[in-house]
């Protein structure tokens, strides 16, 4: 009996028991507590999930090449592709795995289990963790609690958190662009000295492609210059003829 008053339902603050499961660079399991997974470089282990592939299923995994390093990353699908692309352009981000690490944990709501989609590290050493989930799915009452869950664990690990959907605007579109020309040159690769002096003032793409003798082909390395963020410009505006771009600072010291 509790004379009439209704006791509230607890909070899921207030029992938060976390253990992380992760698998290191020699393929050996681990089990910590949460207080010790900050200290974990999970950017060098292995996945700790595989990611299932199998006919009509919903969505289409595979893998994406990544500049920053030369080598591929799983991805479960081609929205979760889009964000790895996006991490690989970001010069802050240092590198990145999928399927990092499993929580499993308790609170007041009672056990659950969550293997997020993404970790990246950053230059300055902090974590950026990412879930990808279809927009459609984003007000499911299951997924808003799973995202409550890993956002409160990663505020106690330090760590940024974010749950995103589809990537929008103007920049998502020129960095879609620009990453046809990620991979290493070939062809063309003696025009790059000329591009870069060419662009040490602000000029504009169509004003820079006329000092080419192969227009064509030098837009190509002038995108693989911009991708590795050698010859910069304003991402949030469209990539036309009138585009200034201009050499990086770095590139002109």
């Amino acid at each position: 009996m509790n004379g009439g008053v209704k006791v509230p339902e607890p909070s899921v603050r207030e029992i938060d028991l976390v253990r992380v499961r992760y698998v290191d660079a020699e393929g050996i399991e681990h089990v910590v507590r949460l207080e010790e997974a900050s200290r974990v470089p999970f950017e060098d282990g292995r996945m700790v999930r595989a990611i299932p592939s199998y006919r009509d299923q919903g969505h289409m995994p595979g893998q994406y090449w990544v500049a920053k390093w030369g080598d591929f990353v799983d991805y479960e699908s081609v929205l979760e592709s889009k964000w790895l692309m996006l991490l690989d352009f970001d010069p802050q981000v240092t590198a990145f795995v999928s399927q990092p690490l499993e929580f499993d944990a308790i609170d007041a709501r009672g056990p659950w289990r969550h293997t997020p989609d993404v970790f990246a590290r950053r230059r300055d050493g902090s974590v950026l963790l990412l879930d990808v989930k279809n927009p459609e799915l984003r007000d499911d009452p299951k997924v808003r609690l799973q995202e409550e869950r890993t956002r409160r664990t990663c505020e106690r690990l330090g760590w940024e958190y974010a749950m995103v959907s589809e990537p929008s605007g103007q920049r998502w579109v020129n960095i879609d662009l620009l990453s046809s020309a990620r991979r290493p040159l070939h062809l063309g690769v003696e025009l790059v000295p000329r591009l870069l002096e060419l662009a040490r003032e602000p000029v504009e793409i169509g004003e820079l492609m006329r000092f080419m003798q192969f227009p064509d082909l030098a837009r190509g390395v002038l995108y693989h210059l911009m991708w590795h963020q050698r010859i910069i410009t304003d991402l949030d505006r469209p990539l036309r003829e009138t585009t200034l771009v201009k050499t990086s600072a770095e590139e002109r010291e």
